[in-house]
């Protein structure tokens, strides 16, 4: 089950506000978690059947190795290694197994490749899992006395599949002590919206675009049309994985969990060091301090600390030789950027500093697209000139067809809802009701816009969930 789907918006999303209202009437708020969490196995089980029994699996063990840490005196590092361990070896086995066993039978050992499909969601719920851990180890929040609320943590449907990652310590105590005011409500919705108009009006009108120029025969591709089926998956990818983000943090926020950022505006960067710390806060601060401050940091061995995340960021994205590929080239180049670009960017005039950070962010999401090596080394000569042809009717065709498109894409990459924020004002009675009004005539125009789109769509899924 997705998001951006008729069943999920008008089916599912009511019979769980339904069940969630009537569990408010209840005393305390243990029987609205157990709502939370019968709906969060639901949502997974829809698409995943067998392997919510492995959720529920890593969610039990994740709550004895925090109750043992908990209660251990000595020895308490040893606990949390065999516990991350735990967390890894299950990560390992349904993501990267196969990947290993194909390397060594191409290095001629005689291996069977296991064929094991990747669970939804669980490069996510790992890396929250070890959060938990490393939190309880740390003593900055203390272990889960219920099974069931940590299972609540874990398995929650609104970040479930496709993120943010969720830091335990962001909504320990939400979990057992939330309220949800009028404002949270409103702005949540709001959120939500947002998101699922990022998503079906922008990301899969921008997908068709893509899929035109990329996903068919590259023998035939001209110039000018890689470069714009390039640009429409950068657009895609951004507007796909923001959106969802958007959706989980505007739904948390109407259940009453504050989920941090985790997308602020990252082709506005005026460096690659500064696009990464705009697009996917959340997995770029967890490699941050769960991994790299953790290594030396800037401290020591700061170039091989850089390239051990780098590597361990491409990794995470997939088992697969390009994500590798796409993590270290942005890992050579926040290196590179290091010793050079910080020391004389002041006397670079900031479009010039732009423009090389969108360059170098389009040509890594060329990486990131080709799965397929031998359809990637194809791709790069076509789109620096060796091809049949500069360009062709297909290109001219697909720019003016979608004109608008590439506006809206364009301008909503902009944080153009801070700036009308800014310019019209909150302090005053007259800017707080004509933002109100503004607010939701969008959300009603989104909201309408995107249900007709859906209706009918066979193709919807998110990009982030294959992770």
């Amino acid at each position: 089950m997705v998001f951006a789907d008729l069943f999920f918006l008008f089916a599912f999303i009511p019979a769980f506000a339904l069940c969630y209202l009537l569990a408010s009437l209840a005393p305390g708020i243990r029987a609205r978690n157990l709502v939370l969490v019968a709906f969060s196995l639901i949502f997974y089980a829809w698409g995943e059947p067998l392997y919510v029994f492995l959720l529920i699996l890593c969610a039990f063990i994740n709550y004895l190795f925090g109750r043992w840490l908990q209660k251990a005196g000595k020895g308490r590092g040893w606990i949390l290694a065999l516990g991350l361990t735990c967390n890894l070896l299950i990560l390992g086995t349904f993501k990267y197994l196969g990947f290993f066993a194909g390397i060594l039978t191409r290095c001629g050992l005689p291996v069977h490749v296991p064929e094991i499909a990747l669970p939804i969601g669980i490069s996510f719920y790992t890396f929250q899992s070890i959060t938990y851990l490393v939190d309880v180890y740390r003593k900055e929040s203390g272990a889960q006395r219920r099974f069931s609320d940590l299972l609540l943590y874990i398995s929650m449907f609104p970040q479930l599949i496709a993120g943010p990652i969720v830091r335990y310590g962001t909504i320990a105590r939400e979990i057992n002590d939330r309220h949800v005011s009028l404002e949270d409500f409103a702005d949540g919705s709001f959120r939500f919206i947002v998101g699922l108009g990022k998503k079906v009006i922008l990301a899969n009108q921008l997908s068709e675009i893509s899929d035109q120029f990329l996903a068919g025969n590259l023998e035939g591709l001209s110039t000018a049309g890689a470069w714009m089926g390039l640009v429409a998956f950068t657009l895609q990818i951004y507007f796909d994985f923001s959106g969802y983000s958007d959706m989980a943090i505007g739904m948390g926020r109407c259940l009453g969990f504050h989920f941090k950022e985790n997308f602020d505006h990252p082709y506005c960067c005026n460096s690659i060091t500064d696009f990464w710390r705009r697009w996917h806060i959340s997995l770029g601060t967890f490699f941050r301090d769960y991994l790299y401050i953790p290594m030396g940091g800037n401290r020591r061995h700061q170039i091989f600390n850089l390239l051990v995340v780098w590597f361990l960021t491409g990794m995470w994205h997939g088992a697969s030789w390009n994500f590798i590929f796409w993590g270290l080239y942005f890992g050579i180049i926040v290196a590179i950027e290091k010793y050079t670009l910080f020391r004389t960017e002041r006397r670079i005039p900031a479009f010039v500093l732009h423009l090389y950070s969108l360059i170098l962010v389009v040509l890594g999401w060329g990486i990131f697209y080709f799965v397929d090596f031998g359809r990637m080394t194809a791709f790069f000569p076509i789109l620096f000139g060796k091809a049949v042809s500069f360009s062709d009717f297909t290109v001219g065709s697909a720019f003016r067809s979608h004109f608008w498109l590439w506006v809206a894409a364009v301008i909503c990459c902009l944080p153009v809802g801070r700036w009308l924020h800014d310019l019209i004002g909150e302090k005053r009675f007259i800017g707080r009701s004509v933002l109100s009004v503004s607010k939701l005539a969008v959300a009603i125009a989104l909201l309408a816009v995107s249900c007709a789109l859906l209706v009918g769509a066979t193709n919807n899924p998110f990009i982030y969930t294959r992770f």
